[in-house]
């Protein structure tokens, strides 16, 4: 298959968590031509719990708000992929770069025509795309967004990681309020571990440091404020764990009784201790290989780095969400996606034409380009400008959308019901 026969978008996007969704919803509503890769099971579709969304139940789980998101964009005209993105490539205009070799032999260009007949004008700066091959897609795009989020790194404690969203957290900001009152854990033996159970502090008295068998990686000035507050540290190590035998009756823990709650711990001394839930802090790895390979630049702490308007250091190609500074907070990575959804359509948009632009395209003299500024007649002709600038089917989609009575969407239940 020749270059030019692989689909084309403006806008694609990896990652389809809510980061990922967001961006790719502004670029469509906004009239760019969207797609959406997406490989099973990403680490926001394993939330049981989608906490702090105003006006959005806590019942709802990532996996829910992700596919009322989908719909959301197909109904707008986006494109999405249930698929992993096995590499990302720069092509240029006249071929694959330098950096890659060209899969067709061909040496083919990636240059296209638009809905409305015009050559497309969205390379970056260097005129170039980007080829994204999956397991069941190639596709073309302008521009790249990285929306790949990072994974936890898991306790080492058997049997615990069945328990993650019943009784093992991740996020303090999410979950701290779901064990308020309750006797909680925090398992980990480095800095952070160690802030996160003085934070716990604020919600209970009863809070255990868990290190594990492990030394304490903290500071002494950290190891101070520990011995200061009520936290009972316990240097043992976890050797396995039991669930809670009320889970989903009466214990005010939500839950199936065939996915219960964490119930507590053993240890290697033999004895046990129940808990209404906690928190394993053993850091992060963010996943950046396929904008790595790419050249773009990561950070200090390993996520990749963006300016203002989520751009990376590669020109064209953006990041949003956890993958840039690691937050754990889908409110936050909404934003992101907004954000950067907007500043790719300022980026991308046909008109405004700037008067460079209107003399190169015929609609306006170059003279009067020249007397910018001054009190002269403007010599114009907006017929030569090929509008609208959005293309045909994503404009017939515009017209078919505001004719439905009903979106997709969460609608119910009602406030009150």
């Amino acid at each position: 298959m020749t270059e030019l026969e692989h689909p084309t978008y403006e806008v694609v996007v990896v990652g389809g968590g809510p980061a990922g969704l967001t961006t790719a919803l502004y670029t469509t509503r906004l009239g760019h031509r969207t797609a959406v890769f997406e490989k099973e099971g990403g680490r926001h579709a394993a939330v049981t719990h989608v906490h702090n969304l105003l006006g959005v139940s806590e019942d709802v789980s990532g996996a829910q708000l992700a596919e009322h998101g989908v719909r959301q964009l197909e109904s707008y005209g986006a494109d999405f992929y249930p698929d992993a993105v096995d590499s990302v490539r720069r092509v240029g205009g006249g071929g694959e770069s330098e950096n890659a070799e060209t899969e067709d032999g061909d040496g083919a260009g990636v240059e296209t025509e638009n809905e409305n007949g015009n050559g497309s004008e969205n390379e970056n700066e260097n005129g170039d795309r980007f080829r994204l091959e999956a397991a069941h897609a190639t596709v073309l795009a302008d521009r790249v967004v990285f929306a790949t989020g990072f994974a936890d790194r898991g306790p080492e404690v058997p049997g615990l990681q069945q328990f993650t969203g019943r009784g093992l957290h991740y996020c303090l900001h999410c979950d701290a309020y779901t064990l308020g009152d309750g006797s909680v854990f925090v398992l980990g033996h480095d800095e952070s571990a160690a802030h996160v159970a003085m934070t716990m502090c604020n919600f209970t008295d009863d809070v255990d440091l868990l290190l594990d068998g492990h030394d304490p990686e903290w500071d002494a000035e950290t190891d101070a404020q520990v011995r200061a507050h009520p936290v009972d540290r316990i240097e043992l190590g976890v050797v396995s764990t039991y669930p809670d035998d009320e889970s989903g009756r009466d214990s005010g823990r939500a839950g199936r009784e065939d996915e219960p709650w964490l119930g507590g711990f053993e240890f290697a001394d033999g004895t046990e201790r129940d808990y209404l839930g906690g928190f394993a802090m053993y850091g992060m790895e963010y996943n950046t290989g396929l904008a790595t390979d790419l050249g773009c630049e990561c950070t200090d702490e390993g996520a990749l780095e963006v300016d203002g308007d989520f751009e990376t250091s590669v020109d064209g190609v953006y990041a949003v969400g956890d993958v840039t500074h690691g937050q754990n907070q889908t409110t936050i990575a909404i934003g992101d996606g907004a954000k950067a959804g907007l500043a790719i359509h300022g980026e991308l948009r046909r008109y405004p034409r700037s008067l460079e632009d209107l003399a190169a395209d015929g609609a306006l003299d170059s003279a009067s380009v020249d007397a910018e500024g001054s009190d002269s007649a403007v010599d114009a002709d907006p017929g030569t400008l090929a509008v609208p600038g959005s293309a045909d089917d994503l404009r017939a989609r515009m017209r078919r959308v505001r004719q439905l009575e009903t979106h997709p969407g969460f609608r119910e239940p009602r406030p009150g019901e």
